[in-house]
């Protein structure tokens, strides 16, 4: 698959997933698929390949909680990968 097929298919699977969960239109933006990418990415590299997931959940609930859960989820995902920029380096 190209990766133009796969952007595709990852829109498509984002807009789908965010149908089923009743999160409306606001998770259809790329925007937000291409800042949880930044977010896991930052993690991952930079404390630990299976905190990535775990980390993007912990966002996720952290910015349901707030009253604009977009623009929280943008807010914590900088602080989070600000977290991990200065995470010390123990993968050995």
């Amino acid at each position: 698959m190209s990766g133009s097929q796969d952007a595709q298919a990852l829109a498509e699977w984002v807009a789908a997933v965010g149908r089923e969960l009743g999160l409306g239109d606001g998770v259809e933006d790329g925007s937000i698929v291409d800042m949880v990418l930044d977010l896991t990415a930052d993690v991952a590299h930079g404390v630990s390949r299976p905190g990535a997931p775990v980390t993007a959940f912990l966002v996720g609930l952290a910015a349901g909680r707030a009253a604009d859960p977009v623009a929280a989820a943008r807010e914590h995902a900088a602080t989070v990968s600000r977290l991990a920029a200065g995470w010390p380096d123990t993968r050995g």
